[in-house]
């Protein structure tokens, strides 16, 4: 059986929560590996519509089993509410939602710590959604994080809860906070709160590492994108987990030789939120026209979201560092409309073309995008479920972009709902799905 990882190319915000909607009924579990309840996948289906947060996406097929992996930070209140959510339309979670026993919680002394520093003067702003995700993680690679395993224990909860709330408390009161902190109370409140996380919990390393070799297939599920990964990204404009392909393995424990693919996802342009390095961005009219067509607004947190044009070099970046197997393309929809469509192929940096994107942050802001502008189609794709049923000029944009990346376009997005999508023929991503795909070397 296949192992597939979806994976965002760009800077998140790609559509993957469809993607993985839809690719989930050809597999057994859809496990989640990174991030936290700052992103946010909104998923179409018929008349209704969901927003995960936590939850991977695989949960809304009643049969498919979901895991949330050690390299997720979890906020307790928001899994609840999350849960409680999904009841409430009528997804059940009982017996098919597991949580890794070693993935770190967020408390609320990690929105505070986080709004604190956010907001201080003397630090640049990054655009965080002031969720407490950067916080929790850089208290896991300090070694004095709190697991969703350490639930079990009430008196060596207790103990790391204090020691966190001590330390805590003293940053606050550094940066001249008068919020107080209780730890007696945080941790009575948190034990209570987190028994319904009790029957949750598993190894989910050894969850799926026996599921695969028990002949069970796995879809990992990223958030952000690869551009937001803490390693490879836009740095220190990105997340703080690791967001390519590499974080399926070490946010779910499993052997990179059980993976059989990955596939990337990307917008038909590009958007990015918060501060950063953004060179095709469009500050224009049609970059509103693009966000109002698109929707581009947060599905977590409302923010409009950055929009341009299409950036070749970001992924051409992307499927070189996630290794791709091949590119789906997301709201190709939104482009119908436009009469030209400029395509970033290259950067030009202290006047040479580059093709390779740059480290430091001043050297982002003097990357030029090199332009083609290809033709527009002015006629409607949405629904399009056949890719001969696109117009020629929409097939070109696709087919250019797939050249010059050197990479299968597996699949075209032309709608927010299930049945909205393309597969085309013949591509290594159709062999995986069927489980017919050679093994990656």
């Amino acid at each position: 059986m296949s192992n597939l990882i979806v994976v965002g190319a760009q800077w998140g915000d790609e559509g993957k929560g469809k993607v993985v909607d839809f690719l989930a009924g050809h597999f057994d579990i859809v496990a989640r590996y990174n991030g936290g309840n700052n992103a946010g996948h909104t998923i179409a289906i018929g008349s209704r519509q969901f927003v995960l947060q936590l939850v991977p996406s695989g949960i809304l097929r009643p049969d498919k089993v979901a895991v949330i992996g050690n390299g997720v930070v979890v906020d307790p209140v928001a899994l609840r509410n999350e849960i409680e959510t999904l009841e409430q339309k009528g997804i059940s979670t009982a017996g098919r939602l597991f949580v890794s026993n070693r993935a770190h919680l967020i408390f609320p002394y990690h929105r505070l710590v986080e709004t604190e520093l956010e907001n201080s003067p003397w630090r640049s702003k990054i655009g965080t959604t002031a969720r407490g995700i950067g916080p929790a993680y850089e208290d896991k690679i300090g070694r004095r994080g709190i697991r969703a395993g350490d639930i079990t224990e009430e008196a060596e909860f207790r103990c790391l809860l204090e020691m966190a709330v001590q330390e805590k408390q003293a940053l606050l009161r550094a940066w001249g906070s008068k919020v107080l902190l209780d730890a007696a109370a945080l941790a009575a409140e948190s034990l209570r709160l987190c028994e319904f996380l009790k029957p949750m919990l598993i190894d989910a390393s050894a969850y799926l590492q026996a599921e695969m070799k028990a002949g069970r297939s796995v879809l990992f599920e990223g958030a952000q994108g690869t551009m937001l990964d803490v390693d490879h990204g836009t740095y220190p404009y990105v997340t703080s987990s690791s967001a390519t392909a590499g974080g399926a393995c070490t946010g779910l424990g499993v052997p990179p030789t059980r993976i059989s693919g990955v596939v990337g996802v990307s917008k038909a342009y590009t958007t990015r939120v918060g501060a950063g390095p953004f060179p095709t961005e469009e500050n224009g009219a049609a970059g509103d026209r693009i966000r109002e067509r698109g929707r581009e607004f947060g599905s977590v947190t409302g923010r409009s979201r950055r929009c341009g044009w299409l950036d070749l070099p970001v992924l051409r970046y992307s499927a070189a560092l996630n290794g791709l197997d091949s590119l789906i393309i997301t709201k190709l929809d939104v482009l119908d409309e436009l009469d030209e469509i400029p395509v970033c192929t290259d950067y030009e940096c202290d006047g040479a073309v580059r093709k390779e994107l740059p480290v430091r942050s001043s050297a982002w802001e003097q990357a030029r995008p090199v332009y083609r502008t290809l033709p527009g189609w002015r006629q409607p794709t949405a629904g399009i479920t056949r890719y001969e049923e696109l117009p020629p000029a929409a097939r070109d944009y696709l087919e250019f972009i797939s050249n010059q990346l050197g990479l299968e376009v597996s699949i075209v997005s032309t709608g927010p709902e299930r049945t909205q999508t393309i597969v085309r023929g013949g591509t290594r991503l159709e062999k995986l799905l069927a489980g017919s795909s050679p093994p990656r070397t």
